[in-house]
Formats: structure tokens, sequence, C-alpha cells
């Protein structure tokens, strides 16, 4: 049991470093890039999987001197290893993108699987065009429309329009004119064009009563 001065300086310490990680990220948006590289060094290096992160990101952008894929990769991992989603979701992108070796589909949708089940969007996107295309994933709707629809929820406008057609078609799940309705009426209020045009021909065949076109 640790002792009330010992608690009292892990609290003060982590709210250090959890200051040092701000700073850190406000000197980047200010594009203070020697200071915020130094900032997210420091937090990598204690094992913070959102300094890794940034400091993995910092790479890939080549904003560091020295700085490299394989670099970008190894803090990538460190972090996704501590089940951080970005981080698991730039892994996919790497390996998709051709920035850690070969192609490898089947492992790039592992990792957006993983990103997805830990709640990024862009993960559930990428996971559900995975099983949508069958490209890294055997092609399977129903999991493409699960993936979809969390990518929808999350406000991704195009997996709003996929996800109202998948339930207007009968796509991977049963279809639902009341669903496929709400989504089209969600995308469209995000200003998908294709959306609204939807939405106008629904209440137009709904105004126009049964068995009438």
């Amino acid at each position: 049991m640790k002792t009330p001065l010992i608690a009292a300086l892990l609290l003060a310490a982590s709210l250090a470093h959890a200051t040092a990680l701000s700073d850190a990220l406000t000197a980047y948006d200010d594009g203070n890039l020697k200071a915020a590289a130094k900032g997210f060094a420091e937090s990598a290096q204690r094992g913070e999987a959102l300094g890794q992160f940034n400091l993995a990101m910092m790479n890939l952008r080549r904003e560091l001197p020295g700085a490299s894929d394989a670099k970008a990769w190894q803090w990538l991992q460190r972090a996704a290893a501590q089940q951080h989603a970005l981080a698991e979701n730039a892994l996919g992108e790497m390996i998709e993108q051709g920035r850690h070796g070969r192609l490898d589909p089947k492992a790039a949708c592992g990792w957006f699987e993983r990103a997805a089940e830990h709640g990024n969007g862009d993960g559930a996107l990428a996971t559900a065009t995975c099983y949508y295309l069958g490209r890294g994933r055997a092609q399977d709707m129903a999991q493409a429309h699960r993936w979809y629809l969390e990518a929808a929820k999350g406000g991704d406008v195009g997996a709003q329009y996929i996800v109202a057609s998948m339930f207007e078609t009968g796509l991977g799940v049963a279809a639902d004119d009341r669903l496929a309705r709400y989504w089209y009426d969600v995308a469209a209020k995000n200003g998908d064009d294709a959306a609204k045009a939807k939405v106008k021909a629904m209440d137009a065949r709904d105004a126009s009563g049964p068995g009438q076109v």
C-alpha cells in the first residue's frame, strides 16, 4: 500500500507528464516542431502511447531530422501494444500504402479491424471496405454492413449513404425502408447530394401512395 506522501508524489509526476505532453501538442499546433518533437520524444520514452503516436506521425510526415518510415513503424507498434486505436489504424495505412515492406491486404485489414474494435472510425470504415470488396478478408456483406454502420454512427458521410443503400436493397442486412430513409436523411443533412436526391425520391414515392410511381 502506498503511503500518502508517495501517492502524492506519483500524482504530481503524472500531472507534470500530462502538462509536458499538452505543451508539446500546443507547440506542434503553433508550428514549433523542434519543441514538439522534444516533448513527444520524452513522452514516448516514458512509454506514453499518445507521445509514441505523435512521434511516429512526425516521422511519417518527415518533420524530424533523420525521420523515416522504419522509426514511425517502431513507435506505432509500441503505441498499438497499448491498444492505441489511432496507432493501430496508422499501421494498417502504412501497410496499405506500401510504406512497410510488400503490400499485404490481409495484414492491413487486421490492423484496421483492431482499430475499429477499439472505437476508431477510420478503422471501421477501412474494415468495412475490406469485407465489402473481399480485399484482405473474405467478402462478407454482413460484416461490411456492421462496420459501415459503426463508421456511419461516427459521422462518416460516405458510410451513412452506403448503410442507407444496404438497408434499402437488403445487402448484408434485412431490408428496412425506415432505416434506409433514416440514414439517407442523416447523410443528406451532412451534405451528401446523392442522399438528398434519394430522400426527395422516397418522399415523392411515399406521397404518391401505395402502388403508385
